[in-house]
């Protein structure tokens, strides 16, 4: 009896793993780490650093550091489970075999449409950077050309879309390595006047707005590293996950803690935090960080930088959230004709699908105009509860499988339990903070619409 229990489980486990092994394995390890800086070295760091910075002043750097531990913590336990489960729909298919298909559902569709807002947020700074050169010309024209190039550029097969990835991630670790070198020469007077660190007790202290400030800002800074987590989608498409998932996740956490910190740190010496922080995002502080220091077409240069690394993230969650369509469409969870692949080897339904998230960026660039913000907050929380429910799956992912891998996160329990309460805590604050309320409301409504969803129509379908 307890053969036949362990013979249907691991048909089952086949049975859901295996449906969406359909797509091309093209995609190499040097790919796949720039993937992961291509999806999180975007408006992130570039423009939304500049909200976490009026928020903890100085002390974003330790909030951007405490953002950077949860989100190592959960590339950990997220490497582990696609060593294993190698799948376009990665962490959803996971939690649909080991919690059960309402989780699966509701972290692909949770997923799917924080990654389809978050294409609008970036298309929306892709405009503001456009703005900085071309003032003139509407906001809209801009999101309506890079809307039309990234859907056409997703369209072509996954090689392509990798080495794609691979170029535009080259330009912004050259541009992040050069500011923190120049950054570091004004610092420090080579070859000019030193500026010196006066500016991290200057106006208000390190802390100009207390631990509180420092903690929201943590919170903000969680955006910054949304994506992260994307390199577990490729792992359908991947050559060797099992070699290349861990060793990508490894480099690529290291990478991001060095970029982001080191980063943060030389902006808030080098302006004051006042100056470089702002709740109205307009334009990026590392921007101002150059036309303060007064270098020749530097604001330009670094405009063009940012302007690379929303295409870039655009780029890469566009294709998550194509692939997050494709699984659902795989498990029977939405409509068959979105698994559906092309000739390329592309699921096309699903990429006109999830380019939705491009048409509500126009719209709310014509309508609402602090839509930047507004996006990052809507965005950040659906991208929360998936990695909320990445470390509740581990949790169960850990007590069925007992045997040898060839990847295990370290100190298990530690880093699941802390890493979840590090979490819950940065979930909990955008509730109790007034200016961040509204999308934990969002979130809330969102998690009960497909929750009414899954009960009165796909669980029925799929019984």
């Amino acid at each position: 009896m307890a053969e036949k229990q362990i013979a249907n489980s691991e048909q089952n486990q086949n049975s859901v793993f295996e449906r969406e092994n359909v797509l091309e394995r093209k995609l190499g390890t040097k790919q796949l780490s720039m993937v992961v800086i291509g999806t999180a070295v975007g408006t992130g760091l570039f423009m939304g650093s500049g909200l976490s910075i009026s928020y903890a002043g100085p002390s974003v750097i330790l909030s951007y550091a405490v953002a950077a531990l949860i989100a190592f913590f959960m590339m950990m336990c997220l490497a582990e489970m696609t060593v294993k489960h190698p799948t376009a729909g990665s962490f959803g298919t996971h939690a649909e075999y080991y919690l059960g298909p309402w989780s699966g559902f509701m972290v692909r569709t949770t997923y799917w449409i924080a990654n389809v807002i978050a294409v609008g947020g970036e298309v929306t700074a892709v405009a503001l950077y456009m703005h900085y050169w071309l003032p003139s010309i509407p906001k809209w024209v801009w999101v309506i050309l890079f809307s039309i190039i990234i859907i056409f550029l997703n369209a072509r097969s996954v090689s392509n879309f990798g080495t794609m990835e691979y170029w535009f991630s080259i330009i912004k670790i050259t541009a992040i390595i050069g500011f923190i070198l120049i950054g570091a020469a004004v610092l420090f007077g080579i070859g000019t006047k030193p500026v010196g660190f006066s500016n991290y007790v200057a106006h208000g202290g390190f802390m100009p707005n207390g631990w509180y400030g420092l903690w929201l800002g943590t919170t903000t800074a969680m955006f910054s590293y949304i994506g992260s987590e994307m390199i577990a989608v490729t792992a359908g498409e991947s050559k060797n996950p099992s070699e290349s998932i861990p060793k990508s996740m490894r480099l690529s956490a290291f990478r991001l803690i060095i970029f982001y910190v080191l980063s943060l740190a030389i902006m808030v010496a080098v302006i004051p935090w006042n100056q470089a922080g702002s709740q109205e995002i307009t334009q990026s502080p590392f921007v101002k960080v150059f036309a303060a220091l007064g270098i020749p077409l530097a604001d330009h240069i670094m405009n063009f930088v940012v302007l690379v690394a929303a295409l870039s993230a655009m780029n890469a969650q566009v294709y998550a959230s194509t692939r997050m369509v494709f699984s659902l469409a795989k498990g029977n969870y939405v409509p068959k004709a979105l698994g559906k692949l092309s000739e390329r080897g592309v699921p096309i339904n699903a990429l006109l699908i999830s380019s939705i998230g491009l048409v509500l960026a126009t719209v709310l660039n014509v309508a609402v105009p602090d839509a930047y913000s507004i996006l990052i907050g809507l965005a950040t929380i659906g991208a929360l509860v998936s990695w909320f429910m990445i470390f509740m799956t581990y949790f169960r992912f850990k007590k069925q499988n007992q045997e040898k891998l060839s990847y295990h996160a370290p100190l298990y329990p530690v880093i699941p339990i802390v890493g979840t309460l590090l979490l819950g805590g940065t979930i909990v604050t955008l509730g109790i903070d007034p200016n961040w309320r509204f999308t934990w409301y969002a979130g809330a409504g969102w998690l009960a619409l497909i929750s009414i969803i899954y009960l009165v129509w796909i669980k029925k379908k799929k019984q």
